[in-house]
């Protein structure tokens, strides 16, 4: 048997990362195997990955030196950055510049990286319809990737753009609150328009797809999206989920940017920019291109039948 192309993951225990080592992990017949790239080998996820057959590997994405050897003798590398974990753009760009130049000196010979759109190519800074924040963004978590594009040029580069995670509503409270009446209430400020979303896994899921394909890819953006519903759709679904009925509420993005929780103003100005921009965005988040890369994708009823119990109800 030939030997497998590696694929060194970064973040490998987080919700891409591991999504993209599952993926391959549980298909017998891949061509590929897992280096799965963290901080701390000793983690439980870590221990659940090597178990499953991955080569686990610390590594610093604040280190290019511990990113290269990483790297080293790997066929391809997933680039992923971590912004709700530390909030500065500064820190986010800094890590994607020590990926691309790490897989650079590794001579990788396909990268994903996991990026966003950056907002200020479509609203300048001075426009003050949305807040500029921290003096030069506008998306912070958005501009700081897409800003970051530049670091992976002239390597073999297929950039995937994320959507938004159905999964927030377990992890991080974007789930409905509940009403005195019993009714429950899911704010999405977006008015009326779609919103592409996805299964966190699924973000894995279509990156195998996509090294499955190979050098076809390179060069390419590709969005993933598994639906693109607007915010009365999301509550009808989840109101069939839940066997309770769930009302959708267009809470202007100024006045989430006000909520005061940290993150609040990035997030109003994400969902300003989903909301007016919302044309290009759904364009570049294809559901059948998805499909096609990762054929199980899940739309939002599927990814609720699964997680209804998990979601976090205010």
């Amino acid at each position: 048997m030939s030997e497998k192309k590696i694929i060194a993951i970064v973040g490998a225990t987080g919700a891409q990362g591991g999504g993209l080592a599952r993926a391959i992990l549980n298909d017998p017949a891949s061509e590929f195997a897992v280096r799965a790239i963290t901080r701390d080998p000793n983690s439980d996820k870590a221990k659940e990955l090597a178990a499953m057959g991955a080569e686990v590997v610390a590594a610093d994405v604040d280190d290019v030196e511990s990113l290269r050897k990483a790297f080293e003798g790997a066929h391809g590398a997933y680039c992923v950055t971590f912004f709700w974990a530390h909030f500065s753009p500064e820190k986010e760009i800094q890590q994607a510049r020590n990926m691309a130049e790490a897989a650079r000196q590794a001579g990788v010979k396909h990268v994903i990286w996991s990026t966003l759109e950056d907002t200020r190519r479509f609203i300048p800074l001075e426009d003050q319809s949305m807040p500029t924040l921290m003096e030069k963004y506008k998306v912070p978590h958005f501009d700081a990737k897409g800003e970051a594009d530049a670091a992976f040029a002239g390597l073999p580069t297929t950039f995937l753009l994320a959507s938004y995670y159905w999964d927030n509503m377990i992890y991080f409270g974007a789930g409905p609150r509940r009403n005195e009446d019993g009714t429950l209430t899911f704010v999405l400020p977006m008015d009326d328009k779609p919103l592409p979303g996805v299964a966190a896994e699924d973000i894995g899921r279509t990156a195998y797809g996509i090294f499955k394909k190979g050098e076809e890819m390179i060069g390419k953006s590709v969005g993933v999206a598994g639906e693109h519903l607007n915010g009365a759709e999301m509550a009808a679904a989840m109101s069939k989920a839940l066997g309770a009925t769930v009302h959708h509420y267009p809470m202007p993005p100024a006045d989430f940017r006000a909520l005061g929780f940290p993150g609040a103003e990035d997030l109003g100005n994400m969902y300003q920019f989903y909301r007016d921009f919302n044309d290009d965005l759904v364009k570049s988040r294809d559901v059948a291109t998805t499909r096609e890369l990762n054929p199980k994708v899940q739309n939002f009823e599927s990814w609720l039948a699964e997680n209804k119990e998990r979601i976090q109800i205010g």
